[in-house]
């Protein structure tokens, strides 16, 4: 495809006014007045005919992506020289994709040395699911600069975004160095677990919860129970699908928030011996993986994580919360990653919490909302910004008195920004299991 360039627009239109010029002052002459486009016309063929090259441009793309994460193209350049020297400079343009975001509308110039070059066209991954780019063009100019030398190729290469799971690459291992493994290197198997192994007398810096007064009052003598960590317990990780949770938060989803988090919390609860399955529900339950246990099983947990989808329907979380216990057979803990934002979804969800909290024990996680947080905190300029702000602090206020519910049914809730969310998960399951709660 060839089409004129700015540069030629400009040159035919600096010729208008000469020619209205001839065409006043020599009326008998007025057709000299179409020399001047005659050869602008004749300056833009040669062009073209000169500027053609054998091109091709091409693209890599990784094997997959995480989600939310700002991934780096090499695009390479090679155009052939035919009847002139080979241009210095070309641009390359990569079509649109729902799942990616482009700088610059995908566009970016590649600086050509003996007609080959190469650059990095950087997308940033908005959600999870395959990414599809259609097309991918290249361009060139002439060697006059007047006309535009355009190339399309139809892309057949795909994207695959994942779950982000590079903050267990990154500080997984010291999280769990850090709130798991400190300190229990001297004694590794005392006070870290709910198992009970052996009688032994009580010392100076025991938990006094741990004394057993029946034995004590036979011995005469403070006796203690001695606990060993419990390898096998059950932990579940519900994760909210809904509309509320496929809004964004600082350019990436909720519920992408939540399964990075999960992940980073699932592995850590893999290497302490615990057992971890994974549910997604929306309306109804859409996704249950099982039980399973050791490091090795952490790969499958990321695939089955990449298949939970976006929704648009409205929580059930009575439906979902009473299958989810139907089906645990013994005691469990059950981390719930949602997010609260009217009161009628609220009522459901302390109901189903009210049942579910009898056996099991229940850890809600949410999200901090600081946009809304950002709203109440600016100050108001206009009468807008106050009734922005008033709504703001209603729906903090509602958000507040739910979570406080929650934690008075014997619920534990996490409130974290989003960057920390992983971590200050790991720091509470990690607590619970200091605390025996697990």
């Amino acid at each position: 495809m060839i089409y004129p360039a700015r540069a030629a627009v400009v040159l035919a239109a600096a010729g208008a006014p000469p020619a209205l010029l001839v065409a006043v002052l020599l009326p008998a002459r007025w057709y000299a007045g179409l020399a001047w486009p005659a050869a602008v016309l004749l300056l833009v063929a040669l062009d073209a005919w000169r500027g053609r090259h054998r091109a091709t441009a091409t693209i890599a793309l990784p094997r997959s992506a995480p989600v939310g994460a700002a991934v780096p193209l090499a695009v390479t350049v090679r155009i052939a020289p035919r009847r002139a020297p080979p241009p210095r400079a070309a641009e390359v343009a990569l079509a649109a994709d729902p799942l990616l975001a482009v700088a610059d509308d995908g566009r970016c110039a590649v600086a050509l040395a003996a007609g080959a070059g190469g650059a990095t066209l950087t997308v940033t991954t908005l959600r999870r699911g395959t990414a599809r780019p259609a097309t991918l063009w290249l361009r060139w100019r002439g060697p006059f600069g007047l006309v535009w030398h355009q190339r399309a190729r139809a892309l057949d290469q795909s994207l695959p975004i994942l779950p982000d799971i590079r903050p267990v690459e990154q500080r997984g291992a010291a999280l769990l160095r850090r709130l798991a493994y400190d300190g229990m290197l001297a004694q590794p198997d005392r006070g870290d677990g709910s198992e009970f192994e052996a009688l032994v007398e009580f010392r100076a810096g025991m938990d006094r919860r741990t004394i057993d007064w029946k034995q004590s009052a036979r011995h005469v003598r403070l006796h203690a129970r001695d606990m060993r960590p419990e390898r096998n317990s059950q932990i579940v990780f519900a994760i909210d699908t809904a509309r509320q949770m496929s809004e964004p938060v600082d350019g990436v989803p909720r519920v992408d928030r939540a399964v990075t988090a999960a992940l980073l919390a699932a592995w850590v609860a893999l290497k302490l011996g615990d057992r971890v399955a994974l549910e997604a529900f929306d309306e109804r339950p859409r996704l249950s993986t099982g039980f399973v246990g050791g490091a090795r099983a952490f790969a499958t947990l990321q695939h089955r994580a990449a298949a939970i989808d976006y929704s648009g329907a409205e929580s059930n979380y009575v439906h979902a919360l009473s299958d989810l216990s139907g089906r645990l057979t013994r005691r469990s803990t059950v981390v719930l990653f949602t997010e609260v934002i009217d009161l009628v979804a609220a009522e459901a969800l302390v109901r189903a919490a009210t049942r579910l909290v009898q056996r099991h024990l229940l850890l809600i996680v949410v999200l901090r909302d600081a946009e809304l947080e950002a709203i109440l905190a600016r100050a108001p300029a206009e009468a807008a910004d106050v009734t922005r702000a008033v709504t703001a602090a209603g729906l903090l206020r509602d958000r507040l008195l739910v979570l406080t519910r929650l934690r008075h049914l014997g619920a534990h809730v996490v409130e974290a920004p989003h960057a920390a969310v992983g971590e200050r998960l790991v720091a509470a399951y990690v607590d619970l299991k200091r605390r025996h709660l697990l």
